[in-house]
């Protein structure tokens, strides 16, 4: 397929000179230090993401500490970022890694893949932003500028497409170094200009590129299909009044004690058992003694 093609070395000099000072940017931090960050980030403001995960490569700095780490520090160290699967998933993770790659994390993309908890965009996001290899990123940032500057839409599709991955594999510059600057220089002109909602084209180095903008920033056509992500009275809510309180104790919590606090969501009747029982599955809270209480695994 043709796609326009926006000048990269104007979208890498923006970047160059705009970038965020993130700390796993630093020139010192590992590759398993790159895919913490990258765990964390998912669905997760920035903002949030750097306080814990300072202090998570202050604890855990390897893939040997944290394989070894107690579940229960790691999740009271996660907090409130949400998903806290994500953090049990790290720590398969590391263990794999342990176990098959001498802790050092692999820089092939179908082993990266193999990994516990690792798809396609986490790996391509560690081949390019760690090892500086030439690797597909495709994020919501990435997406919503590739979508906007070359196909002249307001957002992409609500599902990643198979003509969106093309268009980027297109458009991204065949050379290691070259790519893998361009992949975080598009990420972080989506993340801080080319926002979802106010987007500062002004401030844009694509802007004389940009579809979108050159056809007077047409409305969304997927906006029907578009499903907004509630938290006040849902499930996830719920879970996280369950596991808030259980960070807090060092101590097995009573059920009823549990059920309590998930009622603070506000749901149907049957939502804080529900939740529970679901954190259960999860393996995110166990229980001793045939759930009359129950503690962080």
């Amino acid at each position: 397929m043709t796609a326009r093609q926006p000048d990269a070395s104007a979208l890498v000099a923006w970047y160059r000179s705009q970038a965020r000072d993130l700390p796993w940017r630093e020139a010192r931090t590992t590759p398993y230090g790159v895919l913490v960050s990258e765990v964390m980030s998912q669905q997760t403001p920035v903002a949030r993401v750097v306080p814990v995960w300072r202090e998570w490569m202050r604890r855990w700095p390897t893939p040997h500490r944290l394989a070894v780490a107690p579940a229960a520090e790691v999740l009271r160290v996660w907090g409130r970022l949400g998903y806290p699967r994500r953090a049990l998933r790290l720590i398969d993770c590391a263990r794999v890694v342990v176990e098959r790659h001498g802790g050092q994390l692999p820089c092939d993309l179908d082993e990266l893949t193999s990994l516990p908890g690792i798809g396609t965009y986490t790996a391509g996001a560690v081949l390019a932003f760690a090892y500086g290899r030439r690797a597909l990123v495709l994020d919501t940032n990435v997406r919503r500028v590739l979508a906007r500057v070359v196909g002249g839409q307001a957002l992409p599709a609500p599902s990643l497409t198979r003509a969106e991955r093309e268009r980027a594999e297109v458009l991204l510059p065949h050379d290691d170094a070259a790519a893998a600057a361009w992949s975080i220089a598009v990420m972080e002109l989506g993340a801080l200009v080319c926002t979802a909602k106010s987007p500062r084209c002004d401030q844009c180095p694509w802007r004389r590129d940009c579809a979108w903008l050159a056809s007077g920033c047409p409305a969304d056509e997927y906006a029907t299909r578009r499903r907004t992500q509630a938290w006040r009275g849902t499930d996830r809510q719920a879970r996280g009044l369950i596991m808030a309180r259980l960070r807090e104790s060092e101590t097995r919590i009573p059920a009823d004690e549990l059920l309590a606090a998930a009622a603070g969501a506000g749901g149907d009747a049957g939502q804080p058992a529900r939740a529970l029982a679901s954190l259960a599955a999860d393996g995110l809270v166990v229980s001793d003694d045939g759930a009359r209480t129950f503690r962080l695994p």
